[in-house]
Formats: C-alpha cells, sequence, structure tokens
C-alpha cells in the first residue's frame, strides 16, 4: 500500500487515476470515499443556526435554547484545535450524547473529549486523534511504507492532529497530550 499524503484524485479513467500534483497511478481497484451530508431540512427549518451542520456549543446546546445536538449532525467548537467541527464516526457520537443527555436535564457538562477515529485496510489499522482541516507541516516518524510510522499535522508548529499506522501507544500518548493541553 502506498500513501499520497496532501494529494487528491482528480479523474479517474479505466485504471487510470489522475492526482491533482499531475502524476498519474495505475489501479486494479479504486476505493472511494465520499463522506456523507448531514440532514439538516428540521434543523434549518427550526431556525437553528447551521454551519456545515447544527452548531452547538462547548455544551452542545444548539443557537435555539433547549435543543441540543450530538453525533454526525453536531458542529462544536473544539479546544484542542481551536475550531468549529465535525466528526463522523460512532464513538464521539456516543461521547457527546452522554453529556448532551445530562446537559438537557440541567447539568452544564462541556463537551472537550478529544475527537478521534480508527480505520482497518486490510493488514493496516490507521488510527487519528486531533482534528486539522488545515496544516503547514507533516512531521513523520517512522517509515510509511513499511506500515510503521507517525506523522504529526502542524500548524505553526503546534500539533493539531496525529495519524498512526502501528503506532497504538504512541497513538494514546498523543491523545492523553491533547487532553492535557501538552500537544
Amino acid at each position: 500500500m502506498i500513501f499520497h499524503l496532501g494529494d487528491t484524485v482528480t479523474a479517474i479513467e479505466g485504471k487510470t487515476a489522475t492526482l491533482k500534483s499531475g502524476g498519474t497511478l495505475e489501479t486494479d481497484l479504486v476505493v472511494v470515499g465520499i463522506g456523507v451530508r448531514p440532514r439538516l431540512a428540521l434543523a434549518e427549518g427550526a431556525g437553528i443556526k447551521l454551519d456545515r451542520g447544527v452548531a452547538v456549543n462547548q455544551f452542545l446546546e444548539s443557537s435555539v435554547p433547549g435543543i441540543f445536538a450530538a453525533g454526525d449532525i453536531a458542529r462544536w467548537p473544539d479546544p484542542h484545535s481551536r475550531e468549529n467541527i465535525r466528526v463522523e464516526h460512532w464513538v464521539v457520537a456516543e461521547r457527546q450524547g452522554q453529556p448532551a443527555a445530562r446537559n438537557m436535564l440541567g447539568a452544564r457538562e462541556v463537551f472537550d473529549a478529544v475527537p478521534f477515529f480508527w480505520s482497518q485496510h486490510y493488514d493496516v489499522p490507521i488510527n487519528y486523534v486531533g482534528h486539522a482541516e488545515a496544516w503547514d507541516e507533516i512531521a513523520i516518524d517512522g517509515d510509511v511504507a513499511g506500515k510503521d510510522c507517525l506523522l504529526r499535522y502542524k500548524s505553526k508548529g503546534r500539533v493539531l492532529a496525529v495519524a498512526s499506522i502501528y503506532r497504538d501507544l504512541a497513538s494514546l500518548q498523543a491523545e492523553l497530550a491533547m487532553e492535557q493541553g501538552r500537544e
């Protein structure tokens, strides 16, 4: 498996994939991840503020008092990246559901968990912690082609996210550092 970090496919014709960088790849199989688009009609109809999802505050409460959102549809202020983010992973939805429910009952519990997801591609496990929509540097520790690496996505020297292959302990350490504000 070869990763083409920072590049995207712009066209597929037959068995040839053309990259944004101008290169081409001969392929036997192309897997396309399109993503999801949240259904926002109900929220929009209710006058709730939208931002590529339902905009919520740190308590997962929308712009309409008493209405909360969690999971794939919620876009919340992430204290680590300092951005409003939306993560489409069931663990994040599960983690958000609990404080959202308590906040519906009157608690004022801040949701500040570090986002993460993982994906298994045949024999290659990829773990990702943090959130980086934009970065100016990717620091690579290890060998990507050898499937043993840790990639730190940085902006102005600050680590926003970490992706790893077969580096589970380092991934957990990065998550803890983000939780503690050390990354």
